[in-house]
């Protein structure tokens, strides 16, 4: 039933009724909600409707359910260009561009990307601001810490004034406020060891206050915002190079993991930026009362995953995790093009064979090969 309700959207879609091809694709979804195709088409109609917020819910959706995507790192990216986020569309875009060799789509969006980055840092007045002494909480700690006596503000994002955003990279966190036109004085940022507090109070207006216990320890004195036209842009400083996997945070998420520098498939994550690579280290902090044994824990996971006993996908999806796992550079490479440009249907170990020429797809015996374009 969902295939048929795919196959009339996509038929609607063709057709340029975009709103019927819209319903057609909710209606799929909420027979597959776990379709990672599903919600990048959707995300492509919803961006034929200017309808770019949700375009942006819908591509996070489908990168969180397949990280290997690449048309939906190229909808999330365009929709928001055309919302005017141009740092957020370009780490998408430069995310999905890995996965998609050679598209020359990606190209000519994240060159557009830049190129209003430039224009928007050269003709608008930008004012930047250092963490003022008077936000710097001194410490004799060097971790994160999970003393919970304290108890952060926590409130429903969806009743903030204005949306935000983050990425990270392996020694920062960039958090976008996407407030357009706020005059600079208007503007109050206040950086803690854990905490973080904005404000935006215009005359005649409700006052806007954000003020997250962030996921990790940052360096107040090296953080700093910039008010632009388009958001504010506030750089967190980490105290240790960690991912964080969340802005704020919990006692229920999961550990950070330290941050390496070859990304393998199943390390591409969600967020902003596209992706993170991380490793199995475990990162230890001296104000933590934890007596987990993380080693041994994780040798032990290791073990169950050795021995477990898989079947139809699931074994298949294991075999080529094990062998991405244990590939080096060029066999990584070769596996992500050929397994994108054939569409699911070759996946080569050999860089040499595929990287000089487009994988063709090769669908089973009694079975055509349809690309749908859109």
């Amino acid at each position: 039933m969902a295939a048929e309700l795919e196959k009339r959207a996509k038929e609607a879609f063709f057709e340029d009724d975009f709103e019927l091809a819209l319903d057609f694709y909710s209606q799929a979804l909420e027979l597959d909600p776990k379709n990672a195709d599903l919600y990048a088409d959707r995300a492509q109609a919803n961006i034929k409707l200017k309808n770019f917020t949700e375009a942006v819910a819908d591509a996070n959706r489908a990168i969180e359910l397949d990280p290997s995507l690449s048309k939906a790192y190229l909808r999330k990216g365009t929709a928001c260009i055309k919302l005017e986020e141009y740092q957020t569309a370009k780490a998408a875009l430069e995310a999905g561009s890995s996965l998609a060799l050679g598209d020359s789509r990606f190209i000519q969006l994240i060159k557009e990307c830049e190129e209003q980055m430039t224009e928007e840092i050269r003709n608008l007045p930008e004012v930047m601001y250092e963490a003022p002494p008077s936000a710097i909480t001194p410490s004799n700690n060097v971790g994160p810490t999970h003393d919970m006596s304290y108890q952060s503000t926590i409130v429903d994002p969806s009743k903030l004034k204005y949306r935000h955003d983050f990425y990270n990279t392996s020694t920062e966190l960039v958090l976008n406020i996407f407030a357009k036109g706020i005059p600079a004085e208007c503007v109050n940022v206040v950086f803690g060891e854990q905490i973080l507090s904005i404000s935006i109070n215009i005359p005649g207006e409700e006052a806007y206050h954000f003020q997250p216990r962030l996921f990790g320890m940052i360096i107040p004195e090296k953080c700093k915002y910039q008010v632009l036209s388009s958001k504010i842009e506030i750089r967190l400083v980490k105290a240790e190079a960690i991912r964080w996997t969340s802005l704020e945070f919990s006692k229920e998420k999961s550990l950070p993991q330290k941050i390496n520098s070859s990304p393998g498939i199943d390390d591409y994550k969600s967020c902003p930026s596209g992706f993170a690579a991380v490793t199995s280290q475990r990162p230890s902090y001296p104000s933590s009362k934890s007596k987990v044994d993380w080693e041994k824990l994780e040798a032990q996971v290791k073990k169950e995953e050795k021995e477990e006993t898989l079947d139809g996908d699931a074994a298949l999806n294991k075999l080529f995790r094990d062998i991405y796992r244990d590939a080096d550079e060029d066999m990584r490479r070769a596996m992500i093009k050929s397994f994108v440009e054939s569409n699911g249907t070759v996946l080569s170990t050999n860089w040499k064979d595929v990287g000089s020429k487009k994988v063709e797809g090769s669908p089973p015996d009694g079975m055509e090969l349809k690309k749908w374009e859109h």
